[in-house]
């Protein structure tokens, strides 16, 4: 049995395609960057209605985090950069893979926050009403800081994995970290 021919990465490409690999990993920086941002706003902004809101919000709210989570996200994009032409918008690639990231995270973070919201002590809600909070202040000044800090670590995570499945959006032509990285291996036909 003849050994198998040694491997050695060829390190030429990778220097000839680093200015190439630094842009794309910039772009996917500032996607998953500015994705999460407004994920973290519309979530916790979704969290609090499901606190606050009656039961048709409550209702609302699941009915977009189930869709959202248990759709995969490749079709999301395909349906916001392919689907919404048909209806009259449309967006370039850029923001239809911001939108699809953010309504994907968004929904996640949703959840994340609900249950951060749900771990605040009971007595806290009555010691803010105590000291003459209204629901919004209480909301504002007591509860949501404590849901903040226990959600941290949960959206740590949302972030790391927004950050991977940012590479879906090089399916519709944005020039991403993946994307670039993929052109660099097929113009020079080895991946390591």
């Amino acid at each position: 049995m003849t050994p198998a021919p040694a491997y050695t990465f060829e390190w030429a490409a990778v220097w000839r395609g680093l200015p190439y690999l630094l842009q794309g990993a910039g772009l996917t920086i500032v996607i998953s960057a500015v994705a999460m941002a407004l994920a973290a706003a519309l979530g916790l902004a979704l969290a609090v209605a499901t606190q606050t809101g009656g039961r048709i919000v409550r209702s609302a709210v699941d009915a977009y985090v189930e869709l959202f989570r248990n759709t995969p996200l490749l079709i999301q994009i395909f349906i916001v950069y392919f689907g919404l032409p048909q209806l009259g918008v449309r967006l370039s690639p850029f923001l239809s893979g911001l939108s699809a990231l953010v309504l994907y995270a968004a929904a996640y973070n949703a959840e994340i926050f609900r249950a951060g919201l749900e771990a605040v002590p009971r007595g806290q809600h009555e010691a803010a009403q105590s000291c003459g909070l209204s629901p919004a202040q209480a909301l504002r000044f007591v509860i949501v800081p404590q849901a903040l800090r226990i959600a941290f670590p949960a959206l740590g995570n949302n972030l790391v994995s927004l950050v991977k499945n940012s590479s879906l959006v090089s399916t519709i032509g944005m020039v991403e970290l993946m994307f670039v990285a993929n052109d660099i291996s097929f113009n020079n036909f080895r991946t390591f």
